[in-house]
């Protein structure tokens, strides 16, 4: 029966007595103290206390719940165990002390302990690449180490620092972004990688990058040139951009149709040899400009050819300044036809070489195929017959079609003449201007006068209306007076 008894007692023992065991595990707090960040390959330092308990103490430090790290044991839970770690890759993770004194023990607080990798061979990638964009094109920059963790990116543009007051640049991460760039834009690039653990920084530089930002092509034009090549004739057909950046592909089109192309890297202009009949249209001519972003057409240029004939003629025009006074006189020089006209001046029917003689000025606009000569110095000298004549500039030793003689008389007399009216003219200026003046000055003085009328005729008007007003106040109160006498008088009688 006993053994019975004894049987059925033990599970009571056994619930009883947990409560005790419980409550010595939880009598010991022990506290751990340590980094929470460390570089690789180097040394950190964790330390283990109990501050409450001044008997002997055995700890334990513990990664990850499972893997001990490390034993010491202290004759005083007050003193500190101190537990060296060469930090590896594997060294990452959570740590715990765990300590025993006697039946009791106790686990501390969890630090967790990051391994951080300093970055290393550091270098710029773009997308596109390589970098070199158009205006207003997406360009994406990327800073990449070759091994590092926790790290952080500074870029710099030109060896100076891009921050967030920079419009234009969107950094993310490690990613300099530039959604449309611009001219402005262009220019060296590179980043700085580093991480920081307590005060320690380590960093890693990159190389510099060119980002190179193309101008897109401005609309082709189209002009052409005739030369003669033995007996036969070619047109030089030019075709250009004004603005750009190269390489630039052009092609010339003859009636819609692809009869050339050349890809020109150093320029922005390509030329193209035509064979040409003189009187002969020979159809319509276009350039096409075409790059990685762009392709664009010119005008059309009529490829007809006239020859210089027809009528030729001079015209003259005498050139003033503001005072009036004779400065020049221009000649002009009109053809009725001719497609590249080659001009020639004759005074007295002598040839002028305008680059062996002062006064004259040649000007070449042949846009409006003409030619224009400008006597810019006026004198007794120069007067004389002048006569133009024109042909065409493909043909050296062609006809020449002349014009008329144009007799240009420039003496003395005429010269002052002109200075006399210029000063006629002048004086009248100066007596028109005197003369508004003096209408502006009457005009101004009536309409003080009529103003000061109107002020003296109101003034005089307000006392008038005092003075009747002080006249019929008496004669109101005397009235009063007799009518209450009378009234007084009635009653009496």
């Amino acid at each position: 029966m006993k053994k019975h008894h004894t049987l059925y007692l033990l599970p009571i023992l056994a619930l009883a007595s947990l409560p005790i065991m419980l409550g010595e595990a939880d009598s010991l707090h022990p506290v751990l103290s340590g980094p929470d960040r460390a570089y690789l390959n180097t040394r950190v330092v964790f330390w283990c206390s109990t501050p409450s308990l001044s008997s002997k103490v055995k700890y334990r430090l513990i990664r990850d719940r499972r893997f001990l790290v490390g034993t010491k044991v202290s004759p005083k839970g007050d003193q500190i165990a101190t537990f060296p770690l060469k930090v590896k890759a594997a060294s990452d993770g959570s740590y715990q002390c765990k300590a025993t004194a006697g039946e009791s023990t106790g686990f501390s607080n969890r630090i967790k302990l990051s391994v951080v990798t300093p970055p290393s061979n550091t270098r710029v990638t773009s997308e596109p690449s390589p970098p070199v964009v158009y205006e207003g094109s997406l360009i994406r920059l990327s800073c990449d180490a070759e091994q590092g963790s926790h790290l952080n990116y500074t870029w710099y543009f030109n060896r100076k620092e891009i921050t967030s007051s920079n419009s234009g640049f969107s950094i993310a991460g490690n990613k300099l972004v530039m959604e449309k760039v611009t001219l402005e834009q262009e220019g060296n690039y590179n980043c700085i990688v580093w991480s920081v653990v307590q005060d320690t920084s380590r960093y890693s530089t990159s190389a510099e990058v060119k980002v190179t930002v193309k101008v897109k092509i401005s609309k082709p034009e189209i002009s052409i040139s005739v030369f003669k090549d033995g007996d036969n004739y070619l047109g030089n057909v030019t075709c250009w951009s004004s603005t750009g950046s190269p390489p630039v592909n052009f092609s010339l089109l003859l009636d819609d149709k692809e009869v050339r192309s050349i890809t020109v890297t150093d320029s922005l202009a390509a030329w193209f040899d035509v064979p040409v009949v003189i009187g002969l249209n020979m159809g319509e001519a276009q350039c096409q400009g075409r790059t990685q972003v762009q392709d664009l057409k010119s005008e059309t240029l009529t490829l007809d050819i006239v020859p210089v004939g027809g009528d030729v003629r001079v015209e003259v025009d005498y050139l003033y300044t503001a005072e009036a006074k004779l400065t020049a006189a221009k000649l002009s020089c009109h053809i009725s036809r001719g497609t590249f006209p080659h001009f020639s001046w004759l005074l007295n029917d002598s040839i002028l070489l305008s680059e062996s003689q002062d006064n004259f000025q040649p000007q070449t606009d042949l846009s409006h195929r003409k030619q224009a000569l400008i006597l810019s110095k006026l004198s007794p000298e120069n007067s004389g017959y002048y006569r133009c004549r024109a042909r065409d500039s493909y043909e050296i030793s062609g006809p020449w079609a002349d014009s008329a003689a144009v007799l240009i008389q420039i003496t003395d007399e005429l010269l002052n003449s002109m200075a006399q009216a210029s000063s006629c003219i002048e004086t009248s200026q100066k007596l028109f201007t005197e003369v508004i003046m003096i209408v502006f000055c009457c005009f101004f003085l009536l309409m003080l006068a009529a103003a000061s009328a109107c002020v003296y005729k109101m003034f005089d008007h307000s006392q008038a209306n005092t003075l009747s007003f002080h006249l019929s106040e008496p004669e109101s109160q005397s009235a009063g007076l007799q009518s209450g006498t009378l009234s007084s008088d009635v009653q009496n009688q």
